[in-house]
């Protein structure tokens, strides 16, 4: 290989690197700075209505049910995995809660139950992928249509009201709206747990055997990393993710419905692979995965602002998830 050839090379990667890492925030201050130029219908400047903080305060609340999704998403596609059960477990916790708040149980109680019932269901998914070497994404599709009718039959196929008075309802309740500040605690809980999450990725020897299974499991086995418990371990901290954004979906609804969070699982796996991840493993990013959440939340809310329809709404969405996957790809290169 000749200096040039290997100098090029060099500044291939570097430039990966750098799409990887800074690829969300790139998309998102192009977003920003679309929306700071874009008028409405009546062909004024939406630019104060948008950019305002009352309203990036409502985007960022909109992000915490995605965004927590994302971060044990970010687990299972490191991990070379998929879980399209996402959405009908947090249906299914958030039907769980109501339940219990309706029961009168304590709020410590209804929490523990809520997220411990979507752990459940991940532990599942990941002892019949690890433990059967079934492939996940059947394996979860298959989850995604049982729990969705254990919802239903635990609500009889009818959404579940609380007290608005409720102390669960004040996870996500908004005060003063008109303002950036104070944040309803649901929206500290997702930063809180993205730094925890990113610590165990990066840091941590668990952390560390996700990236080597993502990256190739035979060798990771041939390493010594315990395949089959990890995998199992990162469907159940993901199942974990997903019943704790049930809970905080029956806050900020103020209802357990088994209806809801219906394709919620995609726009889950759009906001890890806008953030950087790869579907085929190895490679994702927490932040990315948070900012990926925000960026498809500021897109709505801003399509709306400015008066587009709802399905140009999708199609946008759809294209930039189209984008973030052929960025994965010119990202893996030859490997992909």
């Amino acid at each position: 290989m000749t200096p040039a050839s290997t100098t090029s090379a060099g500044w291939n990667v570097r430039l990966k690197r750098l799409v990887q890492v800074g690829g969300p925030f790139l998309g998102l201050i192009l977003v920003v700075l679309f929306f700071a130029f874009a008028h409405d219908e009546s062909g004024e400047s939406a630019r104060a209505t948008i950019l305002s903080p009352g309203n990036l305060k409502t985007v960022l609340v909109q992000t915490v049910i995605v965004g927590i999704g994302a971060l044990g998403m970010t687990l299972v596609i490191v991990a070379g995995g998929i879980d399209l059960s996402a959405g009908s477990v947090v249906a299914c916790a958030s039907v769980v809660g109501a339940r219990l708040v309706v029961a009168g149980w304590p709020t410590l109680g209804i929490a523990l139950v809520a997220i411990a019932a979507g752990g459940v269901v991940g532990l599942l998914n990941g002892a019949l992928v690890a433990g059967f070497r079934l492939m996940p994404f059947i394996v979860t599709l298959g989850s995604m249509s049982i729990v969705r009718g254990i919802a239903k039959s635990l609500a009889s196929n009818q959404a579940i009201s609380i007290p608005r008075q409720s102390p669960v309802v004040s996870l996500m309740a908004v005060e003063h709206p008109d303002t950036f500040f104070p944040l309803p605690p649901g929206v500290w809980i997702m930063l809180a747990l993205g730094a925890l999450t990113a610590l165990v990725l990066r840091q941590s020897i668990f952390g560390r055997h996700v990236v080597a299974i993502g990256s190739n499991e035979a060798t990771a086995r041939l390493c010594g990393v315990r395949v089959r418990t990890t995998k199992i371990a990162v469907y159940a901290l993901a199942g974990l993710c997903f019943g704790l954004a049930g809970l905080l979906q029956l806050s900020r609804l103020t209802q357990g419905a088994p209806t809801v969070a219906v394709g919620l699982e995609l726009d889950i796996i759009a906001a890890v692979v806008i953030g950087g991840a790869s579907l085929s493993g190895g490679t994702g990013s927490v932040m990315g995965a948070l900012v990926g959440a925000f960026l498809m939340a500021l897109l709505r809310s801003g399509s709306t602002q400015i008066g587009w329809d709802n399905e140009v709404q999708e199609i946008i969405i759809g294209l930039v998830i189209v984008l973030a996957v052929g960025l994965d790809k010119w990202r893996q290169g030859k490997r992909g």
